[in-house]
């Protein structure tokens, strides 16, 4: 058998590595393990090193919900790929019972909505976003915990051989496909071991590495618990994800904020433009943020308290193309106040929107208390 060859051009692959470890931190905030293990799992395939007849990388993301698991994949693609949506996701509470598995792979010939039933894993749909500069295809199981034993023996195959058989007997290659598995597991006991009791781990921790292997051993235990050895051990990588202190997720609300500034960009023409002022920011992140769910909220939170008023304004000509805007918080009436910007940098005019949204805070009557400076970096 004849050795093949692989050209390496390091300078080349370099340069890519570079640019998409960058493109990722803008993306992501705080989460280096992920960071670095997407890096190194983009070296390898600009490298031409994946092993053969088996699936390109598989990788566990562990870790509190609402951390960036799911965004990190997102990210990803659409730094590859051009479009964040250029991932197969299985969103695996949706196979809870072995049954649904035909919804995955479609009904063989004889059973109830064979012709019906069309698979979602299939050579097309993985080939869907390749380019010709990079084949590769990211599929995503969404909390993978919650499957049926039925998927989990499924994906035991295609962690093995990167082969999958449909219902029709058609056989899958993902010998060119990223699998990423999702999970929850673990993340309730990390974020009480980093929390400080108000929901965020503190920006002035430091963990010890001490700490950095409880979290880590903490999260790992869990998914052993839960998952077959034979699972685990068809894993490439394991990162766990940790919470994120006060001042990473001010950080992806100015993302979350940049992001909407592009969108009103776009409907506009490049006609307007907003400024948030720090506490409407504080405001933001409060109504965006919880224990549970991390910063699962945020963009609801943005479209609740900033995309429904603004779209009023513009739809009741209050806002016009040309105006800059000035988003505030406004103690004295609960809420966000959106000033017009005159031509004089000291004088504004109040915006008044004709059917205000009352945040949650001041509909239940709690007081938002703002961090205090020190605190807000």
């Amino acid at each position: 058998m004849e050795a093949r060859t692989v050209v390496l051009r390091p300078d080349l692959n370099q340069k890519e590595s570079i640019e998409f470890e960058n493109k990722l931190r803008a993306k992501i905030v705080g989460q280096e393990a992920g960071i670095a293990a997407l890096v190194e799992l983009y070296q390898v395939v600009c490298a031409g090193l994946n092993a053969p007849n088996r699936p390109t990388g598989t990788l566990l993301f562990l870790g509190p919900t609402g951390t960036g698991k799911t965004r990190l994949v997102e990210a990803a693609a659409e730094i590859l790929f051009g479009d964040s949506r250029a991932v197969i996701k299985v969103d695996c509470t949706e196979y809870q019972h072995s049954h649904e598995i035909s919804k995955l792979i479609g009904s063989p010939p004889g059973h109830l909505g064979h012709r019906e039933t069309h698979p979602l894993i299939t050579q097309d749909a993985l080939k869907q976003f390749h380019t010709d500069k990079l084949k590769v295809s990211f599929l995503l199981f969404d909390e993978i915990e919650k499957a049926s034993d039925a998927l989990w023996q499924l994906l035991l195959g295609i962690l093995d051989k990167a082969t999958l058989t449909l219902g029709d007997n058609r056989r899958v290659d993902l010998s060119q496909t990223v699998i990423f598995l999702t999970s929850n597991l673990g993340g309730r006991d990390i974020t009480d071991l980093l929390s400080d009791g108000f929901g965020f781990v503190r920006a002035a921790d430091n963990p010890t590495a001490k700490l950095d292997e409880q979290v880590e051993a903490t999260a790992v235990e869990a998914a052993r618990k839960t998952f077959p050895p034979e699972l685990m051990d068809r894993l490439d990588k394991i990162v766990v994800f940790r919470p994120l202190h006060y001042q990473q997720l001010m950080e992806i609300l100015e993302i979350e904020l940049d992001y909407l500034q592009d969108r009103v960009l776009q409907t506009m023409n490049g006609q307007l433009v907003f400024r948030v002022t720090r506490p409407a920011k504080y405001f933001l992140l409060q109504e965006g943020m919880d224990k549970r769910y991390g910063a699962r909220h945020l963009k609801r939170a943005l479209e609740q308290n900033l995309v429904h008023p603004l779209a009023n304004l513009l739809a009741t000509e209050q806002v016009k193309p040309g105006d800059r805007l000035c988003i505030d918080w406004d103690g004295r009436v609960g809420r966000l106040v959106f000033w017009k910007e005159g031509a004089a940098p000291q004088l504004t005019v109040p915006v008044q929107i004709a059917a205000p949204l009352r945040p949650s805070h001041a509909a239940s009557g709690r007081t938002v208390e703002f961090p205090s400076p020190a605190r807000a970096g």
